[in-house]
């Protein structure tokens, strides 16, 4: 692949960790502003060089880091705006609540659960008593931009209860243009190696891709706080259909034109091994109330052309495996696939990735990665190598070099033939000095022919005010 080098510009500094970048035009304005949504639950837009608040719902948002040392994966994660918003000011929010916090579903940390291919109760654990046994509640809600330029909360869509604090989906809120549905994208509900395969049960909201008919009036503007589809009342239930399943951590959804369609483009974060690329054209979404239906009859879904992105049976490209080291040579490592039945059960059912790249690759032009925290195409001309490609962000590079830690900008293609492809990375030149730079987020403007890179010098939510965005130029 071609070896493609950037710039960074920078756009806004001293930000608090960004979760959002994308654009549009306000009412009665005539420019594109770049939006800016932080874990905090701030919301800026810029425009001719000038950053203003657009909304502050920090008040709104649950404590961040109290219990992680400073890390967090809660917070203001998703905004979209609606395509009529120039005309209805009308933009949704989905964010985690103030007041709700919980133990957790499991004792311990939140990522210190690890399944035992020798113990079955390890296989098979159940989420118990939800009702205490969680750590936190999520919502979506529809607000509005008044006439007099106030946002003003309207109703709520949806209220989930979520086991653990990672594994929410950050960017999670995107319209679809092929349908004009508002897009959720959740995560497994967190720990690691989703430990009640809930991204695998269709009854589950956690692990999965929804469409919410926000056209639809449900006439219940405070929805039950749920975990389970059959939980929902019906009218609710109406709103809401599913894409995709078998989703273990994701960074939204993008839609490319292409032609009369649409290919969707997804990440899923992979557990130890790998990160990896989706995309698809067809689809067909399954309604919840069959879904709910199915299940109240004890039967399958017809899941024909219902897209599985395999997980937790596969991380991406490999069966999910437990990495042990190797007593005899430390240099060395064992992996033992962890779910050998769940990876038998999706092999044929589950999408396979467009690209795929690794926690450790011995490749030279390579990198280790450590999290996907973008994908985004681009249409533009003003790079011309990257004109129509697929373009993504990693966390940081899983190097052993030490600090400062450096994210990482790479691209790929779709094959004609769909075959798995490779990808390669993409330099810039930009100078952060002894600062670490996270590259935590991933945007474009309408018309996907500017790309934004959201950079953070700390891990740490509780950190404020460490974040810079970049636009990405020749």
């Amino acid at each position: 692949m071609i070896k493609v080098k950037v710039n960074l510009r920078p756009i806004v500094s001293k930000i608090n960790l960004p979760t959002v970048l994308k654009t549009t035009i306000l009412p009665g304005d005539s420019i594109e502003r770049l939006f800016i949504a932080t874990q905090v639950g701030e919301i800026f837009y810029v425009g001719n060089g000038v950053i203003k608040t657009f909304l502050d719902i920090r008040p709104r948002i649950i404590k961040l880091g109290v219990s992680s040392g400073g890390y967090d994966e809660r917070g203001l994660l998703g905004l979209a705006f609606h395509p009529e918003f120039y005309y209805n000011g009308l933009f949704y929010l989905h964010y985690s609540v103030a007041g709700t916090q919980g133990p957790g579903a499991l004792p311990g940390a939140f990522e210190s659960f690890k399944p035992n291919p020798c113990d079955s109760k390890t296989l098979n654990l159940k989420w118990i008593n939800r009702e205490t046994q969680y750590d936190h509640m999520d919502t979506v809600e529809e607000w509005i931009l008044q006439s007099n330029g106030q946002p003003q909360k309207r109703r709520t869509l949806l209220n989930i209860r979520r086991p653990f604090l990672n594994h929410n989906g950050v960017n999670s809120l995107n319209f679809s243009p092929e349908t004009g549905k508002l897009v959720l994208t959740t995560g497994d509900g967190g720990s690691g190696y989703d430990p009640f395969n809930l991204s695998q049960d269709n009854m589950e909201i956690a692990g999965k891709i929804i469409e919410i008919d926000v056209v639809k009036n449900s006439s219940i503007d405070n929805p039950p706080v749920v975990t389970r589809f059959n939980e929902l009342p019906v009218p609710i239930q109406e709103t809401l259909t599913v894409i995709a399943k078998g989703v273990r951590n994701i960074s939204g959804i993008s839609f490319q034109k292409f032609y009369n369609q649409y290919i969707k483009y997804v990440g899923n974060v992979g557990q130890d091994l790998v990160e990896s690329i989706f995309s698809f054209v067809q689809y067909k979404p399954i309604p919840v109330t069959q879904l709910v239906q199915a299940f109240l009859m004890e039967s399958e879904p017809d899941q024909e052309g219902f897209i599985n992105f395999g997980w937790r049976g596969w991380e991406g490209a490999f069966p999910t495996s437990i990495i042990r080291g190797c007593s005899a040579n430390p240099t060395l490592d064992e992996k033992t696939i962890a779910y050998y039945n769940e990876a038998v059960k999706t092999l044929v059912g589950r999408l396979q990735p467009i690209t795929s790249y690794f926690h450790k690759d011995p490749r030279p032009d390579k990198f280790g990665g450590t999290a996907l925290t973008g994908v985004k195409p681009y249409m533009g001309n003003g790079i011309p190598d990257l004109t129509g490609s697929v373009v993504f962000t990693d966390l940081a590079r899983n190097e052993e070099s030490g600090p400062p830690v450096r994210g990482v900008l790479a691209y790929t293609r779709v094959r004609a033939d769909c075959k798995l492809n490779d990808f390669s990375v993409i330099e810039t030149d930009y100078n952060f000095g002894s600062q670490s730079a996270y590259y935590v987020n991933l945007g474009t403007n309408l018309d996907q022919t500017k790309l934004y890179l959201g950079v953070y010098g700390s891990m740490k939510v509780a950190d404020f005010n460490q974040g810079t965005i970049f636009e990405i130029v020749p």
